[in-house]
């Protein structure tokens, strides 16, 4: 797998990723996430604009999106029932992860490249997508409490560390 930055000729691709990332999602009993026509062809340009929107790519065929967002992201300045691990090191967040159903392995690649860039991740996502939340535990993420987005959903908010070896 190979992953590069999202082009505006890709949007038709990272709305497809999108709508089958919601069946999913759909399939394994998570409605309220994702509805409303989020994340829209606009959310989605946005990202691309602001040069944190990534294709995953398998035998040439795009097979998952993420935006990997740089620190700081003001819905994490408080967290709720919990703590951050480390609330003083810049941190990459990743959002709006969307594969197909024929990806396998692709969140062990999005976490790579990230962790290729920085030590400290961070992850929020809706308490009914048992789906991330179990990749969250077997990519060893921390669950550190609730955060709540702008529009006031709440969210579970992960994060994971590591030491660079030198």
């Amino acid at each position: 797998m190979t992953i590069r930055p999202s082009s505006i000729a890709d949007i038709d691709t990272l709305l497809r990723l999108a709508d089958e990332a919601k069946a999913i999602m759909r399939r394994s009993g998570n409605t309220r996430q994702w509805n409303d026509g989020y994340p829209s062809a606009e959310v989605f340009e946005n990202d691309i604009r602001r040069e944190v929107s990534y294709i995953v790519e398998a035998g040439g065929k795009a097979v998952a999106t993420f935006a990997a967002v740089p620190s700081p992201e003001p819905t994490y300045d408080k967290i709720y029932d919990g703590q951050w691990i480390d609330d003083v090191k810049p941190y990459l967040v990743v959002h709006r992860i969307a594969s197909s159903t024929e990806s396998h392995g692709v969140m062990n690649e999005i976490l790579n490249f990230c962790f290729n860039r920085i030590d400290n991740v961070r992850i929020d996502t809706h308490r009914d997508n048992v789906i991330m939340r179990h990749l969250m535990e077997k990519h060893g993420f921390d669950y550190c409490g609730i955060i709540y987005l702008a529009n006031g959903d709440e969210r579970l908010a992960f994060q994971k560390t590591i030491k660079k070896h030198i």
